[in-house]
């Protein structure tokens, strides 16, 4: 297949490097041409500096948009309007209706044809939470009462200059940065969050977007969960439990700075006491991007709805918009749709 990039940066380089070998780079595309071009000598390709122009001279079966988020809405509706598949980063636009927008041209373009649309939740392909997913689904923890999610880092020197930290670029802070990941993932293993009650903060970062997120999310599933954000963690942290009535599974470390990526699945005795405990750990290449490409190439030829796909995107910032309005009013918010 032939790929065009949108946006050079690090998550665009990530994207290039989880290529197949039988597919073709074309093209990539960043309004900073020296980084267009530095990245087209790196991966031989033709570069553009304005998506626009790429996507008349050059034809390409996928584009991949890893872009700030103020610019991913227009992109992606671009893209798609040329019946192209797209794997556009998270989120899925800076908000619910930037999100509501990208659908809707998707739902009438695949009125008459077929386009795939993928959400970046690279998250679950990460080997350890996506053999966790499989043990829960076998039913080796027994129905799933509750889950506790934990990602952060401690932000860096001059994170408050960064694109993150403005809420004109981002759309918001923390919760659209690493939260949608973990909200995705609270998503696919506990179903559908029915409502939700949320803290959000800036504690100690002089930002003009929250620094950390609290909240309490309740399944239609009757899966009650827990999950904290947090750009003040200062070690950086990835943790992942989900408890059934037969046992648990969690995850911890993601691999690189966030620490090895360790599964524990835990299986409880009858008699009470500690449980059987089994660990497998894993090597610390990242292959969750090459994995996630993987699928989402398999989901085109099959013509089946990708992983991991536009609607979780939507749905994601469905309820991070909620825990907003949570914190704004103080209350238990109710997802209706």
């Amino acid at each position: 297949m032939n790929i065009g990039i949108i946006g050079c940066g690090l998550i665009g380089k990530k994207r290039a490097y989880a290529l197949d070998k039988e597919d073709t780079l074309v093209a990539c595309c960043d309004t900073n041409f020296l980084l267009a071009k530095d990245f087209a000598l790196e991966f031989s390709c033709k570069p553009f500096n304005n998506h626009q122009d790429l996507l008349k001279n050059i034809d390409c079966d996928i584009v991949i948009i890893a872009v700030v988020n103020k610019y991913l809405k227009e992109i992606v509706i671009d893209v798609l309007q040329q019946h192209k598949h797209v794997i556009a980063e998270k989120p899925l636009g800076k908000n619910l209706k930037e999100s509501e927008e990208i659908i809707e041209i998707l739902e009438k373009i695949n009125s008459t044809g077929r386009v795939q649309l993928k959400t970046g939740f690279n998250h679950r392909f990460h080997p350890g939470i996506f053999a966790a997913k499989q043990f829960v689904e076998s039913g080796t923890i027994g129905k799933v009462m509750n889950m506790r999610i934990r990602y952060g880092h401690g932000g860096r020197s001059g994170m408050e200059k960064e694109w993150r930290a403005s809420k004109d670029l981002c759309g918001g802070g923390e919760l659209l940065d690493q939260g949608v990941h973990a909200i995705d993932l609270i998503r696919w293993f506990a179903g559908e969050v029915n409502d939700v009650y949320a803290q959000v903060e800036t504690k100690y970062w002089p930002l003009e977007v929250e620094d950390n997120g609290f909240g309490i999310l309740n399944t239609r599933n009757g899966v009650s969960c827990v999950v904290h954000v947090s750009w003040t963690n200062w070690k950086n942290i990835f943790s992942l439990e989900v408890f059934g009535e037969m046992g648990y599974v969690k995850v911890e470390g993601l691999g690189g700075s966030y620490g090895q990526e360790v599964l524990e699945i835990g299986k409880r005795k009858e008699e009470g006491g500690r449980p059987n405990i089994e660990i497998i750990e894993y090597p610390p290449e990242d292959v969750s991007w090459r994995n996630e490409w993987l699928e989402f190439k398999n989901a085109i030829k099959e013509q089946r709805l990708c992983v991991g796909n536009g609607y979780d995107g939507l749905k994601v910032n469905e309820v991070i918009e909620a825990m907003y309005l949570s914190q704004s009013q103080q209350k238990k918010i109710f997802l209706t749709k």
